[in-house]
């Protein structure tokens, strides 16, 4: 290590949460530390400056930065989000799964998400047709007679926690009204949804497993209890559609037909109140002039991937080597996870020119928020159309929009976003 680089790894370690060496590439990041979730991105372009291929060893995982990388790995099919399809416990010396867990993992494993062709193949098929472009489209105008109707109720208070009283309503009506679930049930599907993905959280407790365990036992038996009721009487909802599916012998169980559900309503939500928040906070604090923004509906989808880029909801997606091999001159064992790291690979600054700050006038260049390759975000669509819809309705209806309070990130990395937001106009 020549004087230059320890210069640079004294500075950045004395100044960040994280400790480094530069020789190894092993890095330790506290991801509870506040220093580090309210606000990663300076710890990543520290890292980056000195190692963008990094082990963290709190996680145990090999970690890339570079947008190049990131898509590259998104793609590889030598990587995947399933190891045991092409390997036993015991050659990768992976444990069981514990007792106490196994509630959850059998639900989750289920999961498209979690699956490799031909499984995630059979899964993605029946459940695409329902979130094509065309079909998410015939949404707007509920999406925008539901934005009016919220901001009905809130417009002359002069103030709100714009995550509580607009981004979340918003994507779990949609999807609740898309699968053919009770909107009125919302408390219940939100309350299961956040103890079940406390599972994929960093430094997670025992008593957040427990409480992930009850939400999917309470999930499961409520989704069992619903479809048996739309089996005699089916509508024009995905939930009949799977369940026709599932009795025309399209090869899909009702477990698989419960874990889909599930997947649907948590990641059709979860994400977008989030990247709304988030999106929110990052036009407010950048200045720029919302009927600017919005001016178009080529500008309005400018400053949504702007967004999407600059503060996505998720910041890390985990893949294991299903052989072994090299990649980018790191040597894998079959079996190692990686971390493909979307938050600081959208803001590579080898890629995006300023990457570090807002623009949504910057030249459109895809970024990974929503992933590639076969586990590309399914609701991609449907996410985009609920910004597309929601921002420009917010800032028209609320004249003066502005932050009311410092925000705060919620301790929960590798998601990544608002405990709340507290807004203010000029009612």
């Amino acid at each position: 290590m020549n004087d230059r680089t320890a210069s640079a790894v004294e500075a950045a370690t004395t100044a960040l949460p994280f400790r480094i060496d530069p020789v190894t590439r092993r890095v330790s990041i506290d991801a509870k530390d506040p220093a580090f979730f309210q606000n990663p991105y300076p710890v990543f372009e520290a890292i980056r400056a000195i190692a963008p291929v990094f082990f963290w060893e709190e996680l145990n995982v090999w970690c890339f930065l570079s947008a190049d990388d990131v898509n590259a790995l998104y793609r590889d099919r030598r990587f995947g989000r399933e190891i045991l399809h092409v390997a036993t416990r015991e050659e990768l010396g992976i444990p069981e799964i514990p007792a106490h867990l196994k509630p959850f993992y059998d639900v989750d494993n289920l999961s498209m998400l979690e699956r490799e062709p031909p499984v995630h193949t059979r899964l993605r098929t029946l459940v695409n047709r329902a979130f094509v472009s065309r079909q998410i489209e015939r949404l707007r105008p509920r999406i925008e007679a539901l934005c009016h109707e919220l901001i009905d109720g809130f417009a002359a208070k002069g103030e709100i926690d714009l995550i509580e009283a607009y981004a979340t309503p918003i994507p779990i009506t949609v999807i609740a009204e898309i699968l053919g679930v009770p909107v009125e049930r919302a408390p219940d599907l939100l309350a299961w949804s956040h103890a079940m993905v406390g599972m994929y959280q960093l430094g997670r407790t025992r008593a957040m497993e427990d409480a992930a365990v009850a939400a999917t036992l309470a999930f499961s038996a409520f989704l069992r209890g619903y479809v048996q009721e739309r089996r005699g009487k089916p509508g024009d909802d995905l939930i009949s559609q799977l369940i026709a599916a599932e009795e025309q012998g399209e090869k899909l169980s009702e477990d698989e037909l419960i874990t889909t559900c599930i997947l649907l309503l948590n990641a059709g939500h979860e994400a977008t109140v989030h990247a709304l928040g988030n999106g929110v906070r990052a036009i407010l604090r950048s200045g720029a002039d919302p009927a600017t923004l919005f001016a178009t509906p080529e500008s309005t989808a400018a400053t949504v991937e702007e967004c999407l880029r600059y503060d996505p909801p998720l910041h890390m997606f985990m893949r294991y080597a299903l052989e072994d091999l090299e990649f980018g001159g790191l040597a894998l064992k079959k079996g190692q996870q990686v971390g493909l790291m979307l938050g600081a690979a959208n803001r590579d600054p080898n890629r995006y020119l300023a990457a570090d700050q807002f623009d949504a006038t910057r030249e459109l260049k895809p970024h990974v928020s929503f992933g590639l390759g076969i586990h590309f975000c399914i609701g991609a669509p449907l996410a985009r159309l609920e910004m597309q819809v929601a921002l420009p309705i917010l800032f028209e209806r609320l004249k003066g929009l502005r932050l009311a309070g410092a925000p705060s990130y919620r301790d929960a990395y590798h998601f990544h976003g608002l405990d709340g937001l507290q807004l203010a106009w000029d009612a």
